[in-house]
């Protein structure tokens, strides 16, 4: 990174990007508001909408075939709207309960966000959480150094992920234009697809996210050749939703930083 830079912004997602290592807070609430309803999903199943804000996750989840059917087995008719409403009621609470537990910023977080400051670039966020549910991670986030500038959540925009209004949203309160001057990090599909959507560069984040799903500490002890495996599956992903470039966290993203920067000063855009 030199120091007169192009790239203004970086507008990070929050959960499995700069806090909660493996996305790991909604997961359990997924499968516990199903269960509350006597449907059982997996864990996996709950990871596949990762990224999109909560209703249409649920939404999503129960359009999957065999959910779909486990529901009408229990309850003689195919999921409907209200019933989408119900799970949710269900899921909100649940989340805000647990949301504060998993607020802790994931490690390199800080110091990268420090070093793209000192540089003059605006640090956005924007999120699938409610801003009710971010009233519990913010204040552990920003004691462990990620405070960005502004925030963008569900509810903010017409629309969520995929569509580019949160980030546009963000871009617009960090005052910047045009969005190929900003990138957006994100470890989930639709997030990345947020980026591409809104015209900005991509950088996915695989180790630390929603598809490899995992703790630090699990992360840390797994054998060589799954953690390899499980990378190579989460970059994949990521690489095929769009992302220019793919990490293993966001203390891997300096680097990328600076080839964006490069790519902007021959001409390159998104």
């Amino acid at each position: 990174m030199t120091p007169q830079h192009l790239l203004r912004a970086v507008v990070f997602d929050w959960a499995g990007t700069v806090v909660d290592h493996g996305s790991l807070a909604p997961m359990g609430v997924f499968v516990e508001a199903f269960q509350e309803f006597g449907v059982a999903i997996s864990i996996e199943e709950a990871r596949g909408p990762m990224g999109m804000a909560k209703r249409p996750h649920i939404a999503t989840l129960m359009a999957l075939p065999r959910i779909s059917a486990a529901w009408a087995k229990q309850h003689g008719h195919a999921p409907t709207e209200a019933d989408i409403d119900a799970v949710y009621d269900v899921f909100v609470p649940k989340n805000r309960a647990v949301a504060a537990r998993f607020s802790d910023v994931i490690p390199g977080v800080a110091d990268v966000v420090a070093t793209l400051r000192a540089h003059g670039l605006k640090i956005g966020s924007t999120t699938g959480y409610t801003r009710d549910i971010m009233a519990e991670i913010l204040p552990g986030a920003a004691a462990h150094g990620f405070a960005p500038d502004c925030l963008v959540c569900t509810g903010d925009t017409p629309d969520g992920r995929p569509t580019p209004f949160m980030l546009w949203k963000a871009l617009t309160e960090l005052g910047v234009y045009p969005p190929w001057l900003s990138v957006k990090v994100d470890d989930t599909e639709v997030g990345i697809s947020e980026g591409v959507n809104a015209g900005a560069w991509t950088v996915g984040v695989s180790v630390t996210g929603n598809v490899f799903g995992h703790t630090l500490a699990e992360t840390q002890a797994m054998a060589p050749e799954v953690f390899r495996t499980k990378r190579a599956e989460a970059s994949a992903r990521l690489s095929a939703a769009g992302a220019h470039y793919v990490v293993n966290g966001v203390a891997d993203l300096l680097p990328v930083i600076a080839a964006i920067e490069g790519r902007l000063r021959r001409g390159e855009r998104p």
